[in-house]
């Protein structure tokens, strides 16, 4: 191997395997703010470690961008040759002494991949933190071995580390977005988010052969794109399914395989290969219920088994489908019992998912369900595309109809006349929510059961304007998975509160809470979103959402046409919207008539 003496300083080439345009770099704002400080003179540097995937090395890529920067990348071919990483900046034959001089220039060195490190050259990276001359940015990953000489540079306390967690569904949708070259259907971008657990590289691959094989059609009279059917077997696929797909004992396999297409339901471990079993359960890769039933672990692990499966053992495999609807029918009731109970936090429903991920009809009555409770949760995209799965079969049935109505009313899309108050706990606790608590504080005082307690608590604290009762309770709905409630909760603490530290802490929970709702726009959300808003920004947006052009903005304000765009574009970004297109959701309607004759 020919070998190199650096001269000065290397400068970054971006590497084949990060994420290519369209893909944004999206979400790590904050961890993007760390490294850069880490990695800023004067400083040790830092350690990045996540699973295969998450978006170490572009993240990476993106803190040393515009800088001086050397680096070196470990290969699992190397790993027997000393120096290999650092071939091309070192003689060919060096001591680890010499090698320490000779880099002794390097400012800022990136070690990508620094698991595959010959031990040479994990030895040379430990030395460089040691003698601390030059800033190192390390990049691992932190689910299989490194070598020690790595894992000592944070064990040892030699530099920090930063372990990346999952990038937000929010941040993937938008990645997955420019992926698909448009929107995703919401069932379809949960599949994938599902699927993928966080790997961006996986995702991209699968977005691609989705792409190029036709398999992301566009909804009828949208631009929405949806997927239905087998997941693809790409290459990243196959080699994040490799524990599975490469299991070399065939009880092993073929047990795997009986799981893969009994999905969606979970056989009794009676009916299987005990010993297989026992195996596949030491290495992680199914896992048995207390009642007994078995499940492969890894969501990615039974779709892959099932498109790796010919003709011949599909046919012999496949049946479990027949038993679906009576495993659907008690999937429904022990949804609606959930919503009877106010109580949704993780209420999973994976046969009807699987249904709608095969491309099989959903029985309206069910796809109603799913669309409360995702409304329910605040998951109004999720409860719209429910309802509109449901009438994908049954175009008239009235509840899944009243559903997408009321996530649409939700959305602030399609605002529907009011529902006159129901008996029920859920029916009453709407007159809370329409700012009347009075109307319903006695009547739900007077029924059964936790669920309709909590939203007493909330009607009687709203009626007395008890800002720390209506923080309690908005937390308590946080716990049912209630976070639509949850943020109208805090956010009419927040005009309660007379102290104003409490206020901007209700405020604040408030946002956070309601921007894990898809988008929701609700009469008590709508001030607490133009409040984060500077009086001039709050000024300018409600004109815009009256229809008036910047130049009109302008002269009405006697601004100049640039800092209007300046503040709407401020705007834009605090309130999340993308144009002023999205701003009449965004302000009350009240207030719309008001600006206009303004």
């Amino acid at each position: 191997m020919s070998r190199a003496t650096p001269v000065g300083v290397t400068t970054f080439e971006r590497a084949a395997k990060t994420l290519d345009l369209p893909w944004p770099f999206t979400g790590r704002e904050d961890e993007l703010d760390v490294i850069r400080r880490s990695v800023a003179a004067g400083r040790p540097g830092i350690v990045v470690t996540a699973p295969a995937g998450r978006g170490k090395t572009r993240l990476a890529a993106e803190a040393v961008r515009g800088l001086g920067c050397t680096r070196v990348t470990g290969t699992p071919d190397a790993r027997r040759i000393p120096f290999a990483a650092f071939a091309h900046l070192l003689p060919e034959a060096v001591t680890l002494h010499r090698a320490v001089q000779l880099l002794a220039g390097v400012r800022l060195l990136l070690v990508d991949d620094a698991h595959l490190l010959d031990d040479d050259s994990a030895a040379l990276v430990h030395q460089l933190a040691v003698h601390g001359r030059t800033r190192l940015l390390v990049v691992a990953v932190d689910d299989g071995p490194v070598p020690a000489a790595v894992s000592r540079l944070w064990t040892g306390e030699l530099l920090p580390r930063l372990p990346l967690e999952p990038l937000p569904a929010e941040e993937t949708g938008r990645l997955m977005e420019a992926g698909a070259g448009g929107p995703l259907e919401p069932l379809t971008a949960n599949r994938l988010y599902a699927l993928c657990r966080g790997d961006l590289r996986l995702l991209r691959d699968l977005l691609g052969a989705l792409r190029d094989g036709g398999l992301l059609p566009r909804e009828p009279e949208s631009d929405v794109r949806s997927w239905r059917g087998p997941v693809p077997l790409t290459p990243t696929l196959r080699e994040r399914a490799a524990a599975v797909l490469d299991r070399a004992v065939p009880e092993d396999r073929d047990t795997l395989d009986r799981l893969a297409f009994a999905e969606p339901l979970a056989p009794h471990m009676d009916t299987l290969d005990l010993a297989a079993l026992e195996r596949l359960e030491g290495d992680g890769l199914v896992s048995v219920a207390e009642d007994g039933g078995v499940r492969l672990v890894h969501p990615l692990h039974g779709p892959a088994l099932r498109s790796a499966a010919g003709r011949l053992r599909t046919a012999r495999l496949v049946g479990a489908t027949d038993r679906c609807a009576a495993a659907l029918d008690a999937e429904q009731a022990a949804l609606a019992r959930r919503i009877e109970d106010v109580d949704v936090r993780d209420a999973a429903g994976p046969v009807g998912e699987w249904l709608v991920h095969e491309g099989r009809r959903v029985p309206a009555g069910y796809a109603a369900v799913r669309a409360r409770l995702g409304r329910l949760r605040g998951e109004l995209r999720d409860a719209a595309a429910w309802a509109r799965e449901g009438l994908r079969g049954a175009p008239g049935d009235p509840a899944c109809r009243a559903e997408l109505a009321l996530a649409g009313d939700r959305s602030g899309e399609a605002p529907v006349p009011r529902a006159p108050v129901g008996s029920d706990a859920l029916g009453l606790y709407e007159a809370v929510r329409r700012g009347v608590p009075e109307q319903a504080a006695g009547p739900l005082s007077r029924l059964p059961g936790a669920g309709a307690a909590v939203l007493a608590r909330h009607a009687h604290a709203a009626v007395r304007g008890d800002g720390p009762a209506l923080d309690l309770v908005a937390r308590e709905l946080e716990g049912r998975g209630l976070l639509l409630f949850a943020a109208e909760a805090s956010a009419q603490a927040a005009g309660a509160h007379r102290d104003p530290r409490a206020a901007r802490g209700a405020r604040t929970r408030a946002v956070e809470l309601s921007r894990r709702c898809q988008g929701a726009r609700t009469p008590a959300l709508s001030g607490l979103v133009l409040g984060e808003l500077t009086d001039r920004q709050r000024q300018i947006v409600t004109l815009a959402a009256t229809g008036m052009t910047n130049r009109q903005i302008a002269e009405k304000l006697t601004l100049s046409v640039r800092t209007v765009g300046n503040h709407l574009y401020s705007a834009y970004t605090r309130l999340g919207a993308s144009d002023r297109a999205a701003l009449p959701c965004l302000v009350d309607p009240l207030e719309l008539p008001q600006a206009r004759t303004a």
